[in-house]
């Protein structure tokens, strides 16, 4: 297999494992904080629940995409170059959406989606601590998967430092 699709891989997956691990990170620490200051629960309850889908949808693509190219790179290359570390960080990139939302869950006994409908289902009466709490716990969600992912972007970017690629 010629090497520029190899190389295309890791670099469409380093890519994208980057904008993942930054669309986390801006969440957690600028957008979700600024939603604690808006004026109404209810303007507050509107915009976490379109900011919740569309960064849902979002990082599902870009998960999706890193993990194929990385994955394919890993198949791709010949056995004597087959690197680990694509396989790790395509591992990472995967888990860091429901394996991080599933962990999340078993440790505090609860089930996200449930909640996340519960606030939805309110109507017009929102309650501000309910929307506080889901907003902190998003926060806190996404800081964790901003982590996973900014460990799987860092051992892509030393492995593809040191292929030389």
């Amino acid at each position: 297999m010629p090497s520029g699709t190899i190389s295309i891989c890791k670099f469409v997956g380093t890519i994208s494992l980057g904008l993942l691990t930054g669309v986390s990170a801006s969440l957690a620490t600028l957008t979700l904080p600024s939603l604690l200051t808006l004026k109404t629960a209810t303007t507050a309850r509107t915009t976490l629940s379109y900011l919740s889908s569309r960064t849902k949808v979002l990082s599902t693509y870009l998960r999706g995409i890193t993990a194929f190219t990385l994955f394919t790179a890993y198949i791709l290359s010949p056995r004597r170059f087959r690197h680990p570390y694509l396989l790790y960080t395509s591992i990472f990139a995967f888990v860091s959406g429901p394996g991080v939302d599933y962990a999340i869950a078993y440790s505090e006994g609860t089930n996200e989606g449930r909640n996340q409908l519960d606030l939805e289902a309110q109507g017009d009466d929102v309650n501000g601590e309910q929307v506080r709490q889901a907003v902190e716990r998003m926060r806190f969600t996404e800081g964790v998967r901003a982590a996973v992912a900014g460990v799987a972007f860092a051992m892509e970017v030393i492995g593809i430092w040191g292929d030389g690629a």
